[in-house]
């Protein structure tokens, strides 16, 4: 059985030559794929570490997990889609909603498991009926706005919470970050989050060291604390297994977080495209296996106690700059993670991040999320005069960004991402069922990313083999 776990030297195994490159079932020298891995691992160390701490979840958990859920997706894609799952930014927003109303980190872990299996759900019926089946039920309109509103409704976090610590550092924090992601090229560039992070570390250290403490609120309120409290390293251990915790089920918890599943599936297609546009190597055939392996690998994460995960567009950048798409150097780069995962210093310093210093970056990051359901709109060439798309995507961002709640019982009741992604599905779909012709017309479902997949789909329909797993599709 073919597991994607066995490489050929290209070329002298240094650099690849002059307009090469080095393909998924290639490798360099393993020193120098090596190297490659632990670059992969700062490349996603800013947002797979920030992630877990803006959740409330052990870091150290987080990377190691990162690195499990790694390995788990190459076995699952047998090496043919290099990328690197790291913790998902996405689930910040339901994190921080489901703490509101009372839930701890079993409740997040249980609801977002769920997510997981929903996720994994969904790659295989794409796998079994083609990506014509998400694209039918969420089609970009409705992706857009859910994208939009998870990353929006996470505006009142740094508002409320990370900023007010430090007015000061997170306006530097953010001008630094903002400033090393536009005029930064290659590499630094994709690692701007880690820069900032860097660079709020010292900046908050130097503070303290001119000024003293600080008299700003911390958990609600206003006290004296230094900016920068490292305490908690040097009581840390360097070796230890990080601490594992059991989920929990609540269904008031999971229907705030099913509404990822949508920005996933988004985020999946596009990283999935992207990389078989780099690699030469038409991955259409493997959409559904990456949104199964990723479900999979957020599952076992959740189960022990850690967040979920999803492949990271910043390695994917990396891969991008350096010309090599060896999934060797994801293999290192997830075995790095796992090493790093056991050392609870290191967990510590992560954990140490300045209040300040995340209100800088989430600021951006945060952002970011939101404006990702934008760009949807604009790839897909969505028509927001359309009454069709424009009503239902501008109530549930306004209930989804605003936090309006509708009461069911007593004890139950829907509101923000969960309440505006049902108003963003049932309202396009209920609309449209009673919409003139006119404002149905629109641009095909599917793009060309996904057309391969789907009509080798069809010619399996058609000669019995569908939901057979095996060759590539043949392309015209």
């Amino acid at each position: 059985m073919n597991l994607g776990v066995r490489w050929t030297l290209h070329g002298d195994g240094r650099t690849p030559a002059p307009g090469a490159v080095v393909r998924p079932d290639e490798r360099l020298s393993w020193p120098r794929t090596a190297g490659l891995g632990a670059q992969h691992v700062v490349a996603m160390f800013g947002a797979s570490f920030v992630a877990p701490v803006l959740m409330g979840l052990d870091p150290n958990l987080a990377i190691m997990m990162s690195g499990v859920a790694t390995m788990v997706f190459l076995l699952a894609t047998r090496g043919r889609v290099p990328s690197y799952l790291g913790c998902s930014l996405s689930f910040v927003g339901v994190a921080a909603a489901i703490r509101a109303s009372g839930g701890d980190s079993s409740t997040v872990t249980g609801a977002v498991l769920v997510v997981g299996l929903a996720l994994f759900l969904a790659g295989v019926a794409v796998r079994r009926f083609g990506a014509r089946i998400i694209h039918a039920a969420m089609p970009p309109i409705v992706t857009g706005a859910v994208v939009m509103l998870i990353g929006f409704n996470l505006a009142p976090v740094t508002a409320s919470t990370y900023w007010p610590q430090d007015q000061w550092t997170a306006l530097l924090v953010m001008l630094f970050t903002g400033l090393a992601v536009v005029c930064l090229r290659g590499f630094w560039s994709r690692v701007a989050i880690f820069l900032g992070l860097v660079f709020g570390y010292a900046l908050s250290w130097v503070l303290d060291l001119v000024f003293g403490k600080i008299h700003s609120p911390v958990g609600g309120e206003a006290v004296d604390h230094w900016r920068l409290d490292l305490s908690g390293v040097a009581e840390a251990d360097w070796l230890g297994l990080p601490s594992f915790h059991a989920p929990s089920f609540e269904w008031s918890a999971i229907l705030v977080a099913l509404p990822v599943v949508i920005a996933l599936i988004a985020e999946n297609a596009g990283h999935v495209k992207a990389v078989g546009e780099m690699t030469g190597d038409p991955l259409d055939d493997q959409l559904g296996t990456a949104i199964a392996a990723d479900g999979a690998a957020s599952v076992l994460s959740t189960a022990v106690g850690g967040p979920p995960n999803t492949t990271y567009s910043e390695n994917i950048g990396v891969m991008a700059a350096t010309r090599v798409y060896s999934t060797a150097a994801y293999w290192a780069a997830a075995c790095f993670a796992l090493l790093f995962g056991l050392c609870p210093k290191f967990g510590a310093v992560v954990a140490a991040i300045p209040g300040g210093v995340l209100g800088g970056i989430t600021v951006i990051l945060y952002g970011m999320i939101g404006l990702l359901g934008a760009q949807i709109w604009i790839n897909a060439k969505v028509d927001l005069r359309n009454p069709l798309n424009l009503v239902p995507a501008a109530a549930g961002i306004i209930i989804g960004v605003g936090g309006v709640s509708l009461k069911i019982t007593d004890t139950f009741e829907l509101g923000g991402i969960a309440l505006g992604t049902i108003v963003v599905i049932t309202g396009y779909h209920a609309l449209r069922a009673f919409a003139p012709a006119h404002l149905k017309e629109q641009e095909p479902l599917l793009d060309a990313g996904t057309s391969a997949y789907d009509d080798a789909s069809a010619d399996a329909s058609a000669d019995g083999t569908a939901g057979q797993q095996g060759g590539r599709p043949t392309r015209p």
